[in-house]
């Protein structure tokens, strides 16, 4: 179990710009992926739902790319899971046809490993802050979260720290200022509803629904959520 003080550097780049400098590499410039969530194929039919069709000139922002293998719990044990090939879910999408897509993570270290990795794709990595995006005000048709706003939460969510409530409150914001009208943030969770919810309701800027994605295979993996916000139309 990591401390307090451990939890709370997940919110910082130079924490993860070390990490990612110490990763395993395939090679000498190529940093390994890694999901920290459910894999693809099991979060593919959620995305298939609520992603507009592939092919067209919606914008995807996937928030905190990291170098998004596969890790999930499995009987309360920590597995990895390749699936056919370590990829990020920007490459999964891309092969699907959403080819209008921009990563972001403020790891430097990162984002520089990810536009080696992915040069041949049509999309664009940049390094950002998701508590500053350096976007324009509704210019993206819909954001996808795996984790990235579960790193700024640690101490009791019962009565979240001050800086928690700080950090998620920017990030939130954000992300609603970003949004089309009609645009979708899909966050991707192991965190319980009752937690999460007073945290990311915004009666003013969208709709909140919330989906479980239960362990159909009963491989003894824990549920997660999917938590997505329509922005108003208005």
């Amino acid at each position: 179990m990591s401390s307090e003080a451990e939890l709370k550097e997940l919110s910082e780049p130079s924490f993860w710009d070390t990490r990612y400098a110490t990763a395993e590499r395939t090679n000498d410039a190529t940093i390994d992926s890694f999901e920290w969530f459910r894999s693809f194929p099991k979060i593919r039919p959620f995305l298939e739902k609520w992603l507009p069709s592939p092919g067209g000139s919606e914008v995807v922002l996937h928030l905190g790319c990291g170098n998004s293998v596969c890790v999930m719990f499995t009987n309360f044990q920590l597995e990895i899971v390749t699936d056919g090939g370590p990829k990020t879910l920007t490459a999964d999408l891309h092969e699907m046809g959403y080819t209008h897509q921009l990563s972001v993570d403020f790891s430097l270290v990162v984002i520089d490993a990810m536009r080696l990795k992915y040069a041949s794709l049509n999309t664009t990595w940049q390094v950002m802050d998701v508590r500053g995006l350096k976007l324009d005000a509704a210019s993206v048709n819909v954001a996808i979260d795996q984790g990235t706003l579960d790193a700024f939460l640690h101490g009791s969510l019962w009565d979240p720290p001050d800086d928690v409530r700080e950090n998620v409150g920017k990030y939130v914001d954000e992300v609603a200022r970003v949004l089309k009208p009609g645009g979708k943030w899909l966050y991707i969770t192991y965190r319980q509803p009752h937690f999460m919810k007073p945290l990311l309701t915004r009666e003013n800027e969208w709709k909140l629904e919330v989906e479980a994605l239960e362990d159909l295979d009963g491989g003894g993996e824990f549920d997660y959520f999917v938590f997505v916000m329509e922005r108003n139309q208005n």
